[in-house]
């Protein structure tokens, strides 16, 4: 099991200069076996989450999306070039406005000069780096996955467990979500990094012997690059003739103009919560 800093059950105070939103917990210097360094991991509890450890019958369980380049999501103070995503304050709104499902966002900030050979699954010859993705797989897998499963309220089965990031974060996110649909069922795939090793993600999903049951939200902007749209559509082709339904489990969003920008992705972040994380008609 990887150790972490000391569990800590107090929410992170507001600072200033900082721009969190809700409810937190800090993790600091988290460690792996499996990686070479440790990281940070930020984790956002929904609103309504401390109550519910007072309900009389079993304590209620929230769904959890894991989320790479975690520093970016949060946080003006910590995210690439002062510009975040307004995770929190978008999950706040859909959370009290009952348009998603209350959920738990665990943000794994990267490790700078690590994160491409982290974020890749096969080793690029023109990069001449990666192919680490399979190693950060089981970080998530065999050792953050059961820390937070462990010291959160966490619905733990995979149709409750989601993964997600951008650019080589999407990338990631689409390679270990469908080689581990027994862990993850929910992917967020904003225009993933399809151009790596010669587009070698259009492989690995041609030659899937059985589509899982796995939701997927996958985006690109036409400014991205003069072959990454084009290429991104070949994908979503891909995702279909192997099961996949447009608007029913698979979304897929080309947005004109859209750039390669966090300010990009943070315009997508509530279609994607909503698409993923819908709220569920009481039975």
């Amino acid at each position: 099991m990887a150790k972490a800093a000391e569990f800590n059950n107090s929410s992170v105070p507001p600072r200033e200069g900082h721009t969190l939103t809700g409810d937190f917990r800090h993790h600091s210097g988290f460690h792996s076996n499996f990686l070479t360094h440790d990281r940070d991991v930020m984790v956002y509890l929904p609103p309504g989450y401390e109550a519910s450890e007072n309900y009389e019958d079993e304590a209620r369980r929230f769904p959890v999306l894991y989320l790479n380049d975690g520093q970016n999501l949060f946080d003006t103070a910590t995210a690439f070039n002062g510009v975040e995503w307004g995770v929190d304050e978008t999950a706040q709104r859909l959370i009290l406005s009952g348009k998603i499902e209350p959920l738990i966002v665990v943000a794994i900030y990267n490790t700078g000069a690590e994160r491409i050979d982290e974020y890749t699954p096969t080793v690029d010859p023109r990069q001449k780096r990666g192919g680490k993705a399979d190693l950060y797989g089981r970080f998530l897998i065999e050792e953050l996955k059961p820390f937070i499963d462990q010291n959160y309220r966490t619905l733990a089965g995979p149709e409750f467990t989601g993964l997600g990031g951008s650019s080589l974060g999407g990338l990631v996110s689409l390679y270990l979500g469908l080689k581990h649909p027994q862990v993850f069922s929910r992917l967020m795939a904003m225009s993933p990094s399809v151009w790596w090793d010669h587009w070698m993600i259009l492989n690995f999903v041609e030659r899937l012997r059985a589509k899982p049951t796995t939701r997927i939200w996958l985006d690109i902007g036409s400014k991205e690059g003069k072959f990454t749209p084009g290429v991104v559509r070949q994908l979503r082709d891909l995702l279909l003739l192997q099961g996949w339904r447009l608007d029913a489990d698979l979304k897929f969003l080309e947005i004109r103009g859209g750039q390669h920008t966090e300010a990009a992705w943070a315009k997508r972040i509530e279609p994607a919560l909503r698409f993923l994380f819908p709220k569920q008609r009481p039975k």
